[in-house]
């Protein structure tokens, strides 16, 4: 079942209940993934470079929050990962906002989502300085979720790090030797403080019912490989799959989903349009980034990584770049080539 149709049968309901909660980026996404893959998109203009058919097939819109158009940029960005390989423990830590601050965050999300990267990855790197805990730079990569399973609104950060650090002074690799990266109740503290002392110094109210205790999760993910991609699958993935809404009757959507505490599968029944809502209402600002590296994995620290892979006897293989998928001539299944791209076909009168 694809999130074009519901988006068409639901518009209307949808805007009448929710217009004034939505935000220019809404309107967008809602217009991209409408258009995506259908006559009202681009058209590519193909030629086989065996029989030498020529077609024209719909452009995809390309936007983040569009289910069809993720599959390739998630192999990619895997494969970007793979780049940064260590034969190391990796780690996961969650950082999450209570739902305390969840209405501040939605009404200043480009500010807030900022203060949640920079305190989250701040309270990890002075972790890692801590001669007592690790005593060396670490690196990770952060990832910004806005929902829960259920595609309630809920923002927190997953940061991945690798289970070592570079120490500067000493010119030397330290590694994490243990299946513990730090104390997560030690990291909530740190956390709350600070990220309550950068919303009151941007000016911003701080209900007085937010809690003492905040959450932070921090668990050993496992070692080199395997633990970067069930953490780079997991972390890229988009709000929901088109294959987890199972059906749409007399009104109501019915998706599924895995609860993560038993790790079984539950159904959640909402209306066409409040399904809509649950689903954009994830639909991060223009040009937000969601996904942030920092330490030795940073983009500028390439030469850095280098040396710590050489260090750790990392051997990489070169040329092993994805192909983009192609387009097969539906007469002989011979690849397609790309002639150009023409506006979107209007029918006639």
């Amino acid at each position: 079942m694809q999130l074009t149709s519901i988006i068409d049968e639901y518009h209307d309901a949808f805007i009448a209940k929710y217009g004034s909660r939505l935000l220019p980026g809404h309107f967008r996404a809602i217009d991209a993934i409408r258009r995506c893959r259908t006559q009202e998109a681009e058209q590519l203009l193909l030629q086989c470079k065996g029989c030498g058919l020529a077609a024209l097939r719909p452009c995809s819109c390309g936007h983040r929050s569009c289910p069809q158009c993720q599959n390739h940029e998630t192999s990619i960005w895997l494969d970007r990962q793979q780049e940064k390989l260590l034969p190391v423990e990796y780690f996961m830590a969650t950082f999450t906002l209570p739902y305390e601050l969840r209405f501040l965050a939605w009404g200043h999300q480009t500010l807030v989502y900022n203060f949640l990267f920079a305190c989250a990855s701040g309270t990890l790197k002075d972790f890692g300085l801590n001669p007592k805990k690790l005593g060396a730079g670490i690196g990770m990569t952060a990832v910004l979720h806005t929902h829960t399973r259920r595609l309630d609104y809920h923002p927190h950060v997953h940061v991945v790090v690798p289970g070592g650090g570079v120490d500067k002074a000493k010119k030397q690799w330290k590694k994490k030797k243990s299946k513990y990266l730090f104390n997560e109740f030690a990291l909530a503290r740190v956390f709350r403080a600070r990220f309550l002392d950068t919303l009151n110094k941007a000016g911003l109210a701080v209900p007085v019912s937010v809690p003492r205790k905040w959450v932070v999760d921090c668990r050993h993910a496992g070692k080199g490989l395997p633990a970067l991609k069930y953490l780079s699958r997991y972390l890229y993935r988009g709000v929901i799959s088109e294959s987890n809404i199972l059906s749409n009757q007399n009104g109501y959507i019915t998706f599924k989903y895995t609860e993560s505490r038993t790790g079984k599968t539950r159904y959640r029944n909402a209306k066409g349009e409040d399904f809509l809502w649950l689903v954009l209402q994830h639909v991060l600002p223009k040009r937000f980034r969601r996904i942030r590296d920092y330490g030795f994995l940073h983009g500028n620290a390439k030469r850095l990584l280098k040396l710590v892979q050489m260090v750790l006897h990392v051997i990489m293989q070169a040329g092993n770049t994805r192909p983009r998928p192609f387009f097969k001539c539906p007469a002989c299944q011979a690849p397609m080539r790309i002639l150009g791209v023409s506006s979107k076909i209007r029918s006639p009168g």
